[in-house]
């Protein structure tokens, strides 16, 4: 009985051993990389946004899932796969992955815009606007009269390949849209 509980201690002895030792591997082999939501800047940059909107006498925008969804699948994506653009990872051109969740059959009309950031460390709501209204075409974005709807996604990723340096960024995607 002795004998063979010290050949069982020492088998799983061996086993954690090598467990460990392959886990390390691959670590060592292939950054760890964790992309989480952050779903309290997402709401913050709502609300940030319909304020601008606002003191420019525009219509708040709505939370839509869809171009919600639409933002997170692009954010994601990037963060995965270390590029920042709006073209979406095959090439094609953003409306063209929004339509896939923001479908325009069924409506007479369609349209849809796009504000990318990235940053290192995460900036706050306030300054995710603020970047965006320095520039031009992401200004025209927040401030077009037509959009209704808004999607957002803010992640965190650790060790973001790619352009990202494995630098630990947060990410932030916010589509805009409208169907009439």
């Amino acid at each position: 009985m002795r004998k063979s509980l010290s050949a069982v201690v020492a088998l799983l002895t061996v086993l954690v051993a090598l467990a460990l030792g392959s886990t390390a591997a691959a670590a060592a082999g292939s950054p760890a990389r964790s992309i989480s939501a952050v779903n309290v800047l997402e709401s913050e940059i709502l609300v940030e946004l319909n304020a601008v909107r606002r003191q420019h006498g525009l219509a708040p925008l709505r939370l839509a899932p869809s171009l919600g969804a639409a933002a997170d699948f692009h954010s994601r994506t990037m963060g995965q796969h270390g590029f920042f653009g709006h073209d979406s990872r095959n090439g094609a051109q953003f409306w063209e992955r929004v339509k896939r969740f923001y479908g325009a059959k069924g409506y007479n009309s369609w349209s849809v815009g796009e504000n990318l950031l990235w940053a290192s460390p995460t900036p706050d709501a306030a300054e995710a606007i603020r970047l965006w209204m320095a520039s031009p075409g992401h200004r025209k974005n927040i401030l077009t009269a037509r959009w209704r709807e808004v999607g957002l996604s803010a992640v965190a990723v650790t060790n973001a390949p790619g352009v990202f340096g494995n630098r630990d960024v947060t990410i932030i995607t916010t589509e805009f849209g409208v169907r009439g």
